[in-house]
């Protein structure tokens, strides 16, 4: 199904929108060397409860999962990249931390992810990696436009993601989001220009381009949840909302700590 929001409901999703920004930017600020995964989550929870909002995890059950999620915060470090579970795990300077975080506020959902070095010790190609995908999600959004396809989208991530030399995989990518965090349309990190659903004012879309360091090939660990590299390479993520209006692509999810 492809959700077109009403005015009333992208206001609402500004809100849910503006919540998820700020979370990801207070918990990036805090985390440090030492800090505790399950530490970080019990932060989201309290910042989701607190502002009277919903997770969009923990019942979250998936085929491609070993359901329910049952924490409010992806937590992927180094060679892992998505849907990281978060365990009794400790962070150590120059960790590269992804936080991926969905949750419902006014019953429309929001969804974005940040990738970042712990402390001082960041090694260049991991700036590298992460500085890619922000500007291969800043591609996506400038194509975003009324009319233009999900393949233009598309297109626009893997161009810079190959351009950059990183192997793209076409698993898992963007997606519709309205009242539901996973929706249609499907956006891949690669594709066709001028293929796919014609983007229409009122949608959303949750783009997030992401990359590992020398493959394209992912492993799931043990917990059913978290993707990792297939090599062990580090690997980075970068997610917004867009909302799709008549004056241009929204980004809804800018970070902004409380």
């Amino acid at each position: 199904m492809v959700e077109i929001l009403t005015p009333e409901q992208l206001d609402r999703a500004r809100g849910a929108g503006r919540l998820v920004g700020e979370i990801l930017a207070t918990v990036r600020e805090r985390a440090r060397a030492g800090t505790n995964l399950l530490e970080i989550d019990r932060w989201a929870e309290e910042m989701i409860r607190g502002a009277g909002a919903e997770s969009c995890y923990v019942d979250y059950a998936p085929s491609f999962g070993s359901g329910p999620f049952g924490h409010y915060l992806c937590t992927s470090v180094n060679d892992a990249v998505l849907h990281g579970l978060p365990h009794d795990e400790t962070l150590v300077d120059g960790d590269l931390v992804s936080l991926d975080l969905a949750l419902l506020l006014d019953g429309v959902a929001a969804d974005a992810a940040v990738s970042f070095v712990v402390g001082g010790s960041a090694r260049p190609q991991d700036e590298r990696m992460i500085e890619t995908t922000e500007r291969a999600l800043a591609a996506a959004v400038a194509a975003a436009t009324v009319g233009a396809r999900t393949g233009d989208v598309s297109h626009a991530i893997g161009t810079v993601l190959a351009e950059a030399g990183y192997a793209v995989n076409l698993e898992f990518g963007g997606h519709g989001i309205g009242t539901t965090m996973h929706q249609d349309p499907h956006v891949a990190n690669d594709g066709r220009p001028g293929r796919g659903y014609r983007l229409r004012p009122g949608m959303l879309l949750a783009l997030e381009p992401w990359v590992m360091e020398d493959t394209d090939r992912l492993v799931t660990d043990p917990d059913g949840w978290t993707l990792r590299s297939a090599t062990g390479c580090r690997t980075a993520h970068s997610e917004h909302t867009v909302a799709i209006t008549e004056a241009g692509p929204e980004i809804l999810t800018s970070a902004h700590p409380v």
